[in-house]
């Protein structure tokens, strides 16, 4: 799970509330983390296999929106496999574990574990939310007909850049002057909370937003095609806005427990006592939301390959096969339709509005595909029966 108690828990003199979550059964709780993270690893890595039988359809150049979706499962099974070592070396060598408390030991390896662990996990779950991000505002864009396949580059400086930049600037403040003499204070502690949660809030509020704004382009690009609002563009509209739907869904559903347990520990961080007999319902609400933490971050990865790509199966193809792309380009049929100039200036302008209207059905055809593109789903046959999919 992603938290920025796990850091905090790195410095001797940690508060009462990061003391109290870390020391509740942490047997149990890294039990599962391991149970969670690795049932969400392995799942993740058999949807992303290519299977037996499976007709994908491919797009005659790569999109960045698939591109975004790979690696945000990278993210997610990197962020998993940190979850794995950092509970698996705590089960396993608690004496080791156990001098991380130590204010002025000798032995600085297990700071070094502490901390390394616990900011692998922050960055690479932290980069999972900026490539979200950066899903919605591609999906907007490629609607839009305003983004190809240069703004990739953009992508990955934003994504990438801002987890290290915003990771490296709270882990800095929160160890200051060092490790071993941590500053006490939510002076250095609220920067580094407010850096790992910006980018989660992030997705929380301006992604649906997006995702809504996308869904209303698309309507209007379906309609757009004969003046009329057919079953078969209704459902294709249907199909993305559930798409968007189920990714949203997927994340308030994982990370919604965060958010609680970290503003149940902040308000035990204001108490001047935490081990207050008024204050038992606060702890037992902020243990339970931590183990329900340790249970949901980890199994992001698999729920977001079904949000992305729906169940695929378990027959894996291992050996490699060139694929066909079942694409023709509406534009190809138009080329050399006139070999010669011809002498009317009718004839040429008719030609050129066939061939400007053709290029900017496919656009709208390759903006559509785009974002429905990895579904294997029932709603499938009603997409390639779709004008929008064959391309008219």
């Amino acid at each position: 799970m992603a938290s920025p108690r796990l850091e905090t828990y790195c410095c001797p003199n940690r508060d009462a509330a990061t003391q109290l979550v870390m020391n509740f059964q942490p047997q149990v709780f890294c039990g599962v983390c391991i149970g969670s993270a690795s049932a969400s690893l392995l799942l993740t890595i058999l949807q992303l296999l290519p299977k037996k039988g499976q007709s994908l359809r491919k797009m005659p150049k790569a999109s960045s929106s698939s591109t975004i979706l790979l690696l945000i499962s990278v993210c997610d099974i990197l962020g998993s496999s940190g979850v794995i070592f950092r509970s698996t070396v705590w089960l396993g060598f608690p004496s080791f574990v156990a001098n991380i408390s130590v204010a002025n030991g000798t032995d600085v390896w297990p700071s070094v574990f502490c901390v390394g662990s616990a900011m692998w996990i922050q960055l690479l779950y932290s980069a999972g939310f900026w490539w979200l991000f950066c899903y919605a505002v591609d999906s907007y864009l490629v609607v839009r007909r305003s983004a190809g396949l240069s703004t990739i580059v953009l992508y990955h400086m934003m994504a990438w850049g801002l987890a290290v930049l915003l990771c490296a600037e709270g882990i800095g403040l929160l160890y200051y002057p060092s490790l071993s003499s941590c500053e006490r204070g939510l002076e250095h502690a609220i920067p580094h909370y407010i850096t790992t949660y910006a980018p989660l809030l992030l997705v929380l509020v301006v992604n649906p937003v997006l995702f809504r704004r996308t869904v209303t382009a698309v309507a209007s690009l379906l309609k757009g095609r004969q003046g009329i609002y057919t079953e078969n563009e209704r459902r294709l509209g249907t199909e993305i806005q559930m798409r968007f739907f189920k990714i949203m869904l997927v994340f308030i559903v994982c990370w919604s427990s965060n958010v609680i347990n970290e503003s149940l520990l902040f308000y035990l961080e204001m108490q001047p006592d935490i081990n207050e007999t008024p204050l038992k319902n606060i702890r037992s609400a902020a243990l339970i939301t931590w183990i329900i933490m340790g249970i949901l971050n980890p199994l992001q990865g698999f729920l977001f390959t079904l949000a992305f790509y729906g169940w695929t199966g378990c027959k894996v193809e291992l050996k490699w096969q060139k694929r066909e792309i079942p694409w023709e380009s509406v534009s190809s049929s138009t080329v050399g339709d006139n070999d010669y100039p011809s002498p009317v200036n009718y004839q040429s302008n008719v030609h050129d509005s066939k061939k400007i209207s053709s290029t900017d059905s496919q656009q709208t055809d390759e903006a559509i595909s785009m974002l429905s593109e990895g579904n294997t789903s029932g709603d499938d046959r009603v997409t390639r029966s779709s004008p929008i999919y064959q391309g008219w």
